[in-house]
């Protein structure tokens, strides 16, 4: 057996530790608390070695902007992608929809695998990629879910400004992004990982090495198979990621890009799960009608939808990203990339339009 092979079941069975602990977490707490634990300690862990052992170049600047791009690319091209599956873009549905499918988690989904595969280099690239989604998810997708709840509610409560300048001033308070800005500043000073004491170089070590474990069983933990709309979230996440491959392709295709570890690293990025952070801003405003007694069917999100999508979105994206970086440089082909693409697309679509036309036969 290969070495990536080895490497892949490894990781595969930390997956299945979290699913033979689940009899252990009954309560949301505890796992969330594990996935807190990624996020303020050995995630900024792993981000702040990887970016102090690489050199700072002003062309990594295109990094987090593909990033971006690719954010608002998805943003664009999923209420055109929702009429494929019957769905009403501005139904609760729709909006949720809206709102998660252009998000990225690379955090929980991306740079374990990056790191074990790739190495630290390219965790310090798609940390700094993560930077431009940082900015879609947290401003664009929270402006964007307040536009969708005061049309939903034809209301002008929120005071706009406020509302951003708190965004700001929570997005300053994230253990992560505290993490980045560190370590730019002290690079920018000439200081490297290596010039660091050897006591705060260890602490980083030490707690950088819980990541891939504690993501891996959080996963396990936290998939959850029986609720509704399985095959819609299913087909969606399916059609997302064969157009994200399209579009990694055509990056690849357009920067000329050859090394096949920067392939790979432009191919899983973009696979990364939905994000917890729409998820965040959908909550908030659904709290909010709630409170005034609005009825399920006339909110503006569909929370329910959002937690199911999350679910499916986290194990699928880990399995992908995992089951691509562990086949060598089978997918850093850009003719496999885009074959496997258009697969993906059509597995997602296919089945809602043959159900769309037997529905009109049946009817006819």
């Amino acid at each position: 057996m290969s070495d990536a092979l080895q490497k892949a079941f490894t990781l595969l069975l930390l997956i299945v530790l979290g699913l033979i602990l689940r009899s252990k977490f009954k309560n949301k707490q505890q796992t969330d608390g594990i996935k807190e634990m990624v996020l303020s300690v050995a995630l900024p862990s792993t981000i702040f070695i990887a970016l102090m052992k690489v050199n700072v170049d002003s062309k990594l600047i295109i990094v987090p902007a593909l990033t971006l791009v690719f954010n608002f690319f998805m943003y664009f091209i999923t209420p055109l992608a929702l009429t494929f599956f019957g769905v009403e873009k501005n139904s609760s549905t729709g909006r949720t929809l809206i709102m998660l499918l252009p998000s990225l988690a690379p955090g929980l989904s991306c740079f374990p695998f990056i790191a074990e595969f790739l190495g630290e280099e390219s965790v310090a690239m798609a940390a700094l990629g993560d930077v431009g989604n940082k900015f879609f998810v947290l401003i664009f997708l929270y402006v964007i879910a307040l536009n969708m709840f005061l049309k939903n509610a034809k209301s002008e409560e929120a005071n706009l400004g406020d509302k951003i300048k708190g965004l700001l001033l929570n997005l300053a308070k994230e253990p992560i992004n505290i993490i980045i800005a560190s370590a730019l500043i002290l690079l920018s000073f000439g200081v490297s990982f290596k010039s660091l004491p050897v006591i705060v170089a260890d602490m980083f070590d030490k707690t950088s090495a819980m990541m891939t474990p504690l993501v891996l069983i959080f996963i396990g933990l936290a998939v959850q198979l029986k609720q509704r709309k399985k095959r819609l979230i299913s087909s969606m996440l399916m059609f997302r990621a064969g157009i994200t491959m399209l579009f990694s392709a055509a990056v690849i295709a357009v920067l000329g890009i050859k090394e096949p570890t920067m392939v790979l690293l432009a191919v899983a990025i973009p696979l990364s799960s939905a994000s917890f952070w729409p998820f965040a801003h959908i909550s908030a405003f659904n709290l909010r009608e709630e409170a005034a007694g609005l009825p399920k069917e006339r909110r503006t999100f569909d929370v329910e939808l959002a937690v199911l999508v999350l679910a499916f979105s986290l194990p699928f994206s880990t399995l992908l990203i995992l089951g691509i970086l562990s086949a060598g440089t089978f997918f850093a082909d850009l003719p496999t990339l885009i074959i496997t693409g258009f697969l993906f697309m059509g597995i997602g679509v296919i089945p809602s339009l043959i159900e769309k036309s037997i529905m009109k036969v049946s009817k006819a």
